[in-house]
């Protein structure tokens, strides 16, 4: 057989202790007053793929307990630290004082697009994204030190926060991979004879 689906042992997945201990990433993922609970349990899943530090969950966005969350996020919301913040804007402002580079996920006339960014290694990003109807908030992206686009050739110009998110989580990854984390090394050890299933880009 040339290839085969990997079983669920060999996915090298981490416990959610192995993820709360192992090194942090320095990425933070915020989110604008999210109205869908489902996008929010989709956040925490992308957020546990790619390894993002925590979630903020801002304004009317939805937070654990909830079933809608948890159906969408399989869980994922007790591997990635969370917090709630009443107002966006102020979550940003504290996020900046702890040194955070504050990036609005947003279409704005000075955007920088995303296949022109490159990511500083040194640097720690909080990720903003907005409200599935109006965005990141004009006061947020007023106070983020740049916007970022995803650019998209298609008649919509539009993607869902979800698919957003996985988008520039995915470039935002460490560009040295994710060797040094606790559930690859033991991935290792219990399938010595196959590759990685992290692509190390």
């Amino acid at each position: 057989m040339k290839d085969r689906k990997l079983l669920s042992i060999e996915l090298g997945r981490l416990s959610p202790e192995e993820y709360r201990s192992s090194p942090e990433s320095g990425i933070v993922v915020v989110l604008d007053n999210i109205r869908s609970a489902h996008n929010v349990g989709s956040a925490f899943r992308t957020a546990d793929a790619f390894h993002a530090d925590r979630l903020i969950l801002c304004g009317i966005t939805a937070f654990p307990p909830s079933a809608e969350i948890h159906k969408s996020a399989l869980g994922a919301e007790d591997s990635v630290r969370w917090e709630h913040c009443p107002d966006s804007l102020s979550a940003v402002s504290r996020l900046r004082a702890e040194g955070y580079t504050v990036v609005a996920v947003e279409q704005t006339t000075a955007s920088v697009k995303l296949d022109a960014f490159r990511r500083d290694p040194a640097a720690r990003y909080a990720l903003v994204f907005g409200n599935e109807v109006d965005g990141v908030s004009q006061a947020v992206v007023d106070a983020a030190d740049f916007s970022l686009e995803i650019p998209q050739y298609g008649t919509k110009h539009s993607l869902n926060v979800s698919v957003a998110l996985g988008v520039i989580l995915w470039h935002f990854r460490p560009q040295d991979g994710y060797d040094n984390l606790a559930g690859t090394a033991d991935w290792h050890k219990r399938c010595p004879n196959q590759k990685p299933s992290i692509d190390k880009g």
